[in-house]
């Protein structure tokens, strides 16, 4: 009697701790976005960036531990490529997503209307490449020395 009752209580508690990994793991984040200025790279980092790389684009901001993936260290870029900014290499990123994203899609959470390749028509393709041409100049201006 007492094995069957052990039993159960295991079960129970297995099932319980399922149920509450399988919650755990489909929470939802929102990142509220304000409108920013196309021709400035560091407001639209403060706005649709920090939100998962941080503020100083370290890979530390509030919403980073809901991904998949940590962030990458965004002041390391330079570093990481032998001292040059791979500056086409993040224009690549911004408009078709990383190729391995944090975040379970190919395509950035924010930029895709944005910056990127989404089939939402409200900005030109002009004001998507300034916006990415600025985003990019902001990035290559918090590097390391």
């Amino acid at each position: 009697m007492f094995k069957r009752l052990l039993f159960a209580a295991m079960v129970a508690a297995i099932a319980a701790s399922m149920g509450y990994a399988q919650s755990r793991s489909t929470t939802t984040v929102t990142i509220p976005v304000g409108k920013t200025q196309a021709d400035n790279g560091k407001q639209m980092f403060q706005s649709y960036c920090a939100p998962c790389h941080g503020i100083d684009g370290r890979g530390h901001g509030p919403t980073a531990s809901a991904l998949t993936e940590a962030p990458p260290d965004l002041t390391v870029l330079s570093k990481n490529n032998r001292g040059t900014f791979p500056s086409t290499h993040i224009v690549s990123v911004l408009q078709f997503g990383p190729s391995l994203p944090a975040h379970g899609s190919s395509q950035m959470p924010v930029w895709g209307p944005i910056l990127g390749t989404a089939d939402d028509q409200s900005l030109s393709d002009q004001a998507k490449a300034l916006r990415i041409r600025n985003l990019t100049r902001y990035l290559e201006s918090i590097q390391e020395k």
